[in-house]
């Protein structure tokens, strides 16, 4: 260990009896002392008893920026992970526009959406609260079949205390079906006297399309698919 004058010494002793950190007599004593070194020259200094509590805040203080460091490398990373993600998506969410892949995607959704709505009457039904399945509906509609926009109808289902004619434009907008193509709002009686949580809520839209023979071929191809699915996991287990 290097050998200090007394006059350092005793100015470090002296400093860290007042309760500074090591940081804080390097700085101050204007030397590069390792804080190895530090910890032999004070060996035996009684700390100030506001020491702990001094330390306390240090190590609150340092650990809010390590978090907010972490906060922004975490970020950064995740967009670039993202964008990493967008760039290996991209050519395959381009492969829409095929009319063969439209047409599995759309079975698909009509699988998982459209049987929770099913109503007979020569008629193919989705709702969704969420605008971006009720857009890919009917845009893979249009990629897929000769859709006849005088067939569709559309209604707005919704909770007692929301305003219907809002919710209607709302749902106007988003999916460009004409005023006279909605039929009248329903209300679930079982929300009066319940009041909308959700600020952002914007009711559920529900899609009617009169086409019997298009809500079979969609659940006809549907059906195959899950087929050749087991068919192509039996054929992976045996070998």
């Amino acid at each position: 260990m290097r050998k200090y004058s007394v006059e350092i010494v005793t100015e470090i002793r002296r400093l860290r009896s007042l309760g500074k950190t090591y940081s804080e007599i390097i700085n101050q004593v204007r030397l590069k002392i390792p804080k190895s070194t530090l910890s032999d020259l004070v060996q035996g200094v009684i700390l100030p008893p506001k020491y702990v509590e001094k330390i306390s805040k240090l190590n609150a203080t340092n650990l809010d920026r390590g978090r907010k460091t972490a906060w922004i490398i975490n970020s950064i990373k995740r967009k670039e992970f993202l964008e990493g993600l967008s760039k290996i998506n991209h050519p395959i969410a381009e492969k829409i526009k095929d009319k063969e892949i439209a047409k599995i995607a759309l079975a698909m959704l009509c699988l998982g959406e459209a049987s929770k709505y099913a109503t007979g009457g020569g008629r193919f039904s989705l709702g969704s609260s969420d605008h971006k399945i009720i857009v890919i509906l009917l845009e893979l509609l249009k990629i897929c079949f000769d859709v006849d926009m005088k067939k569709i109808r559309a209604t707005v289902q919704c909770r007692a205390d929301q305003n219907t004619a809002n919710l209607e434009r709302y749902w106007r907008k988003i999916t460009g079906i004409p005023k006279g193509l909605f039929y009248k709002p329903l209300i679930d009686p079982r929300t009066k006297g319940k009041p909308t949580k959700r600020k952002n809520y914007m009711g559920v839209l529900r899609i009617d399309y009169f086409d019997t023979k298009l809500q079979l071929e969609l659940e006809s191809l549907a059906e195959l698919v899950y087929n050749n699915l087991l068919s192509y996991r039996a054929r992976s287990l045996a070998g």
